[in-house]
């Protein structure tokens, strides 16, 4: 399948040790990129995550985002230090007797004090599997989505193919009438210019710019490449650097047969082709 490397993928999760919001998005790279932020108290888990983010993505900058909160489980309840809330209070009853007009510290003030309000502790092992089996369901969406977006470039660059394989069809049609039509001009020119010219020679001339102007051999190579295209785009696999490079041998061709050309069907013709070329690869840079 070709798969695109511009994808976004969200899975939220919530369980008695609260909930979690994995955020992954990736768009086009030359390799693997992994960029991750997660909390602080899973910072252990940063290895495991991007190995198995490089397990399902071969190429492309992938941002991955973790937003855990331990508060909306079922089991997260906080718990009071009623000692050292209870130090506070006294304290303040002191310092108060020490002051005139001292207003007490309200319960909130008490419960924002260091320490007084306590989380309860997280079972970091088991959160961890949790958060990784939910990490590899997000992947999974990822993974789908970039299949998805492939299929439509996968569709995108067979059109230009099928383009440029009736622009080289009827390039191949036409050539035997373009060279006669170069050979005939050539003739009538040379004539002009030496109506001496021994008729060996001017066939020797003749055949010498019929062989020059001859495409054929660009054509065939233009159409191989294309079938390799369309193979590479069947094959399933990691493929972007395979058909940038066979974007750069078509458009070699395309380059030979311009050079070569000697009427305007021909220039024409390749000036279409480089078009085309310039197009498929604009897609295959966002191709796994």
């Amino acid at each position: 399948m070709v798969r695109s490397m511009t994808a976004f993928a969200r899975l939220e999760a919530t369980g008695p040790w609260g909930r979690a919001v994995w955020e992954l998005r990736s768009v086009n790279h030359r390799y693997v990129e992994v960029g991750l932020r997660l909390p602080e108290e899973f910072r252990h888990l940063e290895s495991e995550v991007r190995a198995r983010i490089a397990g399902k993505v071969s190429r492309g900058k992938v941002d991955c985002a973790l937003r855990f909160d331990a508060s909306a489980g079922e089991d997260y309840k906080l718990r009071v230090n009623l000692g050292l809330a209870g130090q506070i209070a006294a304290a303040s009853r002191e310092i108060a007797d020490l002051m005139q007009h001292a207003t007490p510290p309200s319960p909130i003030e008490i419960l924002r004090w260091p320490n007084v309000l306590e989380t309860p502790d997280i079972d970091l092992d088991a959160v961890s599997k949790a958060l990784l089996d939910q990490l590899e369901a997000t992947l999974d969406e990822l993974v789908d989505t970039r299949g998805r977006e492939g299929e439509k470039l996968k569709a995108l660059v067979l059109s230009r193919c099928d383009a440029m394989q009736a622009h080289t069809a009827e390039l191949r049609r036409r050539v035997p009438e373009i060279i006669a039509s170069i050979r005939a001009r050539h003739e009538q020119r040379v004539k002009e210019i030496a109506p001496g010219l021994d008729e060996a020679r001017l066939e020797q001339e003749c055949a010498i710019l019929a062989q020059r102007l001859d495409v054929a051999e660009e054509i065939d190579r233009l159409e191989a490449h294309l079938t390799e295209v369309r193979r590479v785009l069947n094959k399933g696999e990691a493929m972007g650097r395979r058909l940038d490079f066979l974007m750069q041998e078509l458009n070699r061709e395309a380059n030979t047969l311009g050079s070569k050309s000697a009427h305007i069907d021909t220039a024409s013709a390749s000036v279409e082709l480089k078009v085309l070329i310039e197009q498929i690869r604009e897609q295959i840079q966002n191709i796994e």
